[in-house]
């Protein structure tokens, strides 16, 4: 079943709309959406590697509006919806110290956890209700966001068909590690 998963995420990956697809994720996932666009980016620049830096710039610009939209969300709706998805995610007992945290580092914050498989909507609600500077929200996204999607297209650029290789030997390792990943940071976030 994986294997099977795999090659239409390959397939959907070259495909003429998959940069729409990309950009659609990369923006949902920094808002409200709980798949990280890397399951799309890693597919797509293995299948054609000359579009890594094209990628991942689609990736980054998407996921910093998408992450404008979360700051809105916590900013302005976060009595209705940025309290749901908080809530979604079991994060409401711990969301008060994250908040007061955001208003002293807030843009440390989004540089470093950004970064990280910590799910990014919630850093960008958490700005929007701590009223962090718009401006400074959105360069440390930048950033944040830049650093992650063009690490990842650089080795896949550079080292290419053995990491496509190896994800082939290991479909279930390495989807396992990056279920884990995924859990791990809504724990992480879920812990401090």
């Amino acid at each position: 079943m994986l294997k099977r998963l795999y090659d239409w995420t390959m397939e959907k990956a070259a495909s003429r709309n998959a940069t729409h697809w990309l950009a659609g994720v990369s923006f949902a996932e920094s808002s409200f959406f709980p798949i990280p666009p890397d399951l799309l980016l890693v597919p797509m620049v293995l299948a054609n590697r000359k579009a890594a830096w094209k990628l991942a710039a689609i990736c980054t610009l998407a996921s910093v509006v998408g992450g404008i939209a979360g700051y809105m969300i916590g900013y302005f709706l976060y009595e209705t919806i940025g309290r749901w998805v908080i809530e979604f995610y079991h994060l409401t007992d711990k969301f008060e110290a994250m908040r007061q945290t955001f208003v002293e580092y807030g843009a440390e914050i989004l540089i470093i956890k950004g970064m990280t498989p910590i799910p990014y909507k919630l850093l960008t609600i958490t700005a929007g209700v701590a009223r962090l500077d718009l401006w400074v929200f959105i360069g440390a996204s930048i950033l944040s966001r830049a650093m992650r999607f063009f690490l990842v297209a650089a080795l896949l650029y550079w080292f290419g068909e053995p990491i496509r290789n190896f994800i082939e030997k290991r479909l279930t390792l390495v989807t396992s590690a990056f279920a884990v990943a995924l859990i791990g940071g809504f724990l992480v976030v879920k812990l401090l």
